[in-house]
């Protein structure tokens, strides 16, 4: 296609956003209004994933060593663990730091587990962490046939509740996704092609003169795609303004030391581009179907 005709359809698109006033309000308002619901309902999920996500990456398997095992039997242990298929880390605790941790986390009542410092009767510990934490209860039972292990702890009663949970999560999340997008494509869709159908006597004329399919679709086409663009800024501002001041009012100070939102970048970024996508593509496919009905004259 030459510059030149480019150019012009370019223009006669542009022109008819203005032109047609109150059908490209109602177009650009239908866009704003259902990629402002997408958009949050986008930034919920992406949040209740990342809640899931840190949930399981705090997942971990304690490695109790045997009271008898000698320093070299315990070297052996590390290495038999870091020999393990799928292990992320493996780090030790000694039992000296283990009974201190215990006591400092009791506060003033850790006094009363003072004397526990001559005969300590804590094990030394391994901490590992599997790379895939679906895997934590697998590579659990592998360790607890290893030598010198006198026991293994990962949270057995909660293992599959929370895992559960953080898959229901994810799954909630995309189904709804998923409906928003495929109510805000209906919604969208519909509302463009009322605006082409309204001119639909223009498109048979040009038609009937003798213009070609490609030479009438092009400025709609150019069309959907201003409408859906810019119908896609508004939320993107607002959701950026709004989770700006949102995260810096809450976002940091949960008062949960398990969960944190997302920060507001790239987090932002990605939604907008994401929301501008959905715009344009929504917005030039509208258009695209909805004049191919009117070029069958």
């Amino acid at each position: 296609m030459k510059a030149r005709t480019m150019g012009r359809h370019m223009k006669e698109g542009s022109k008819n956003i203005v032109r047609n006033g109150w059908m490209t309000f109602a177009s650009v308002s239908a866009v704003t209004v259902t990629l402002l619901v997408v958009g949050a309902f986008l930034l919920l999920i992406m949040n209740l994933n990342h809640f899931a996500n840190s949930l399981e990456d705090d997942v971990e398997i304690r490695v109790f060593v045997d009271l008898t095992a000698s320093e070299e039997e315990q070297d052996d242990l590390r290495n038999d663990l870091q020999d393990l298929p799928d292990i992320q880390s493996v780090d030790y605790i000694p039992k000296d730091e283990g009974l201190e941790a215990f006591i400092d986390s009791l506060g003033e009542q850790g006094d009363y587990f003072e004397s526990l410092r001559d005969e300590n009767p804590l094990n030394d510990t391994f901490v590992v962490r599997a790379d895939d934490p679906q895997e934590t209860e697998l590579i659990a039972v592998e360790i607890e046939e290893l030598d010198h292990v006198e026991g293994v702890e990962y949270g057995r009663d909660i293992f599959d509740q929370l895992f559960s949970a953080t898959d229901f999560v994810r799954i909630v999340g995309i189904v709804l996704i998923a409906g928003l997008l495929f109510t805000a494509i209906f919604l969208i869709a519909n509302t463009i092609k009322l605006t082409i159908h309204a001119r639909r006597t223009e498109i048979q004329i040009m038609k009937l003169v003798g213009a070609t399919n490609s030479f009438i679709r092009w400025p709609f086409f150019i069309e959907g795609l201003l409408l859906g663009t810019f119908g896609a800024i508004i939320p993107v501002s607002v959701l950026a303004y709004g989770y700006h001041r949102f995260y810096e009012t809450i976002g940091e100070n949960t008062g949960l030391d398990f969960f944190e939102f997302l920060p507001t970048y790239p987090l932002i970024i990605q939604t907008a581009i994401l929301l501008l996508g959905i715009g344009a593509i929504v917005g030039v496919w509208g258009s695209v179907m909805s004049v191919r009905k009117f070029l069958k004259v």
